[in-house]
């Protein structure tokens, strides 16, 4: 099964990805990983995306599918493979179905935005040994003090509000009208996100038909 996985900052989906990954023994393909490995192995893509990025240029769209058909055609791929991260647009998709990618179906993991807020603005990280605490859902036991080590528990850049805000703001304008764009090819299935994770793993696991 070739799979896409759609979902705003913060959904989960990458969680789920791993999850659909290791059930049905097909590797999940994210973009950063998919150009660094063409660029390390010296692919005839990932010389040009090499020339893009010495250049400071982005990697144009025809090179990052020219990439993803490379890793694709690769031994681990023959049963299935997810995307996770690409296409991130409607131009991107199109392109996508121009080179003959087929798609077998695409997983919307959808949380709502002011529990995605709730969710990565509460994080919190120790600064000296990296434990994570949620200041609602596992809190540390002192306010600002990490359990494990006394150290400082601070918000990261990434999790801050306003971060997290415009986050949101463009997966909503550049990424979600790829919903309707699959939904109109017959190809779309929306996991609602639960507040277990591990219900979250079910119903994304019957959605893909595993057992």
């Amino acid at each position: 099964m070739n799979l896409i996985l759609l979902g705003a900052p913060g959904a989960g989906k990458g969680t789920q990805a791993e999850v659909i990954s290791e059930t049905l023994l097909i590797p999940q393909i994210s973009t950063g990983n998919m150009l660094r490995e063409a660029v390390a192995n010296g692919t005839e893509y990932g010389v040009k995306a090499k020339a893009a990025m010495d250049s400071g240029a982005l990697v144009s769209d025809d090179i990052v599918i020219g990439i993803l058909k490379e890793r694709i055609a690769q031994d681990d791929c023959k049963d299935g493979f997810i995307l996770d991260g690409f296409p991130r647009s409607v131009p991107q998709a199109e392109a996508l179905d121009e080179m003959g990618v087929k798609i077998d179906k695409v997983l919307e993991i959808f949380v709502p935005d002011k529990t995605i807020q709730a969710r990565v603005s509460g994080r919190r990280v120790c600064e000296s040994c990296g434990a994570t605490y949620h200041i609602e859902y596992k809190p540390s036991k002192q306010d600002g003090i990490c359990d494990k080590c006394g150290g400082k528990t601070i918000i990261r850049k990434d999790d801050m509000l306003e971060t997290v805000l415009k986050r949101l703001a463009t997966y909503h304008e550049t990424t979600e009208p790829l919903k309707s764009y699959y939904e109109n090819q017959g190809k779309l299935e929306t996991v609602v996100g639960q507040e277990e994770v591990a219900e979250t793993t079910a119903l994304t696991l019957k959605a893909v038909g595993a057992k």
